[in-house]
């Protein structure tokens, strides 16, 4: 069940975190030196005598690896089906022309492997710059069709169908004709 009151989140949150941070191995100054805060901020929000921000909070979980929202629940999560609601699903929408992305993946798993549905209006384009090296992109079309552009190759890509293909080089997905839509896995080593 999720926490209802501000007092049980910092009530439990300081010991949640410790936890984490044991469970990985790491040092006070290692988790300073991942996530960008300050080994005395670690150490003052470990111990319950400060309040992280939602963005120090951020840092720190994403340096220890943990779900977010994982910290502020009050149950054991191995039995329990995560949903996320369409409407609570983020989107990007200023990547490209025409192009709409939803952020199916956890944040926790940003630059491991992440999943996105695409969609594309009339002539829409995703237009990406390389990723980091040995990232690779897997895309299934599931409505209408795309050309996806690796480098110097290209194919046209037909719903049903799935591309792989490298993402460390500059890289673009078009729609084709009509409206098209896909979902695109990214792996990064």
């Amino acid at each position: 069940m999720p926490m209802t009151t501000d007092n049980e989140i910092l009530n439990l949150l300081p010991a949640r975190l410790k936890d984490a941070r044991r469970a990985q191995g790491l040092s006070l100054d290692a988790v300073a030196k991942l996530s960008g805060v300050s080994r005395s901020m670690v150490s003052q929000i470990e111990r319950g005598e400060s309040s992280p921000t939602i963005a120090t909070l951020w840092n720190l979980t994403r340096a220890l690896q943990v779900d977010f929202a994982g910290l502020l629940e009050n149950e054991d999560t191995t039995d329990r089906v995560e949903v996320l609601r369409s409407a609570d699903t983020p989107s990007i929408e200023n990547r490209g022309s025409g192009c709409n992305i939803r952020i199916l993946s956890p944040p926790e798993d940003a630059g491991k492997h992440e999943l996105y549905e695409l969609r594309f209006a009339h002539g829409g384009i995703l237009d990406s710059g390389p990723h980091s090296r040995g990232t690779r992109e897997h895309l299934t079309v599931i409505e209408g069709r795309v050309r996806v552009i690796s480098g110097a190759a290209q194919e046209e890509v037909m719903a049903g169908d799935t591309a792989r293909y490298q993402a460390d080089v500059a890289h673009k997905i078009e729609a084709i004709g009509s409206t098209a839509r896909a979902f695109l896995v990214v792996q990064s080593d």
